[in-house]
């Protein structure tokens, strides 16, 4: 078996068909492929209907919503393959994107994580000149800010008359990555639940030098979203995921020195945004974007003080804490 093709699904049915289908349609004889496809206990009795249409596919029903980290990793158990591609449901892939992801990794063997250029509905190609967070970036404002600083940096990895351009990182969306620096990676980080994982994993493969690299000569189709705003329940708790992965890659990755005004910024800057934002949901009742910030705002609050109980920046979602949580 060449590649395992890993895909960790919640409720995202109609994109996940989608992206099934699109492999479906891969028919090259150079390359044998597995799908796996696990799925986070959607519990909307969908799961049996397209374990039965996609038979020739291995299809894996978790008992809880363990996060996308964890998802992964038990698609990575079950995988046969020598090379992992670990997919969005929310996008489509073609035979010349996987042919390509395979012949470029196997030519460059300074490479640990590579993906391709993504494209969404308006024909409008995602940013992947990425570097590793910062503590301005950390922040909406400073954000932005940070963006104008690191600019030259940023162009320095892009360069759209190269074949391969290397950012500091790429989006889990889609990462082709073999099975040895999969291992040397340790796998996926399962301290996140949902957000930073790629962040994370690009990380420690950069740490043990590894290139993170981009491919220009293909791309995929990527519904960006189509996994994390199926719903408004589903919207607002991913937003507040987002915050707390924060808290988790400064806990991780951050120096002992920065940890403390890091985790303390965050906790003063998002607390006052959600606290302006949700005063103005009080006016802009028909906002369901605004509306999300009270959601935001009490989740947060329940995190931050189950952080000061526990004593962990870790989501109660998320797998390593439900461990420390029986451990005791």
């Amino acid at each position: 078996m060449d590649i395992s093709i890993i895909i960790v699904n919640y409720r995202s049915w109609k994109p996940l068909q989608n992206c099934l289908k699109s492999l479906l349609l891969i028919n090259d004889s150079e390359i044998a492929f597995e799908v796996i496809v696990i799925d986070n206990f959607s519990n909307d009795e969908q799961f049996s209907t397209f374990k039965t249409r996609f038979k020739d596919y291995n299809f894996i029903e978790n008992n809880i919503n363990s996060g996308y980290s964890n998802g992964c990793n038990i698609g990575a158990k079950k995988a046969k393959g020598d090379y992992f591609l670990f997919l969005n449901p929310d996008t489509v892939i073609s035979e010349t994107a996987l042919k390509t992801l395979l012949s470029t990794y196997k030519k460059n063997p300074e490479i640990g994580i590579l993906s391709c250029l993504q494209v969404n509905k308006k024909n409008n190609f995602f940013n992947q000149k990425k570097i590793f967070p910062t503590f301005l970036q950390l922040f909406t404002v400073t954000k932005y800010l940070s963006k104008v600083v690191f600019q030259i940096k940023r162009d320095s990895f892009f360069s759209t008359n190269k074949e391969l351009f290397y950012p500091d990182w790429t989006t889990g969306a889609l990462i082709f990555m073999s099975r040895n620096w999969f291992e040397k990676a340790g796998g996926w980080n399962e301290d996140y639940w949902l957000y930073f994982e790629d962040v994370d994993i690009c990380k420690k493969v950069k740490e043990q030098k590894g290139k993170i690299a981009v491919t220009n000569k293909t791309s995929i189709f990527h519904e960006h979203g189509g996994s994390s705003r199926i719903n408004f329940e589903t919207e607002y708790i991913s937003r507040t995921e987002v915050i707390i992965s924060k808290h988790v890659y400064i806990k991780n990755n951050f120096s002992s020195m920065s940890k403390i005004p890091a985790h303390t910024f965050l906790i003063l800057f998002t607390l006052l945004e959600k606290i302006i934002l949700s005063l103005l949901g009080l006016l802009l009742f028909s906002n369901l974007k605004i509306k999300t910030n009270r959601y935001i705002l009490k989740n947060l609050c329940l995190y931050y003080s189950n952080a000061i109980l526990q004593q962990t920046w870790l989501s109660q979602r998320s797998v390593n804490y439900q461990k420390t949580k029986y451990a005791k």
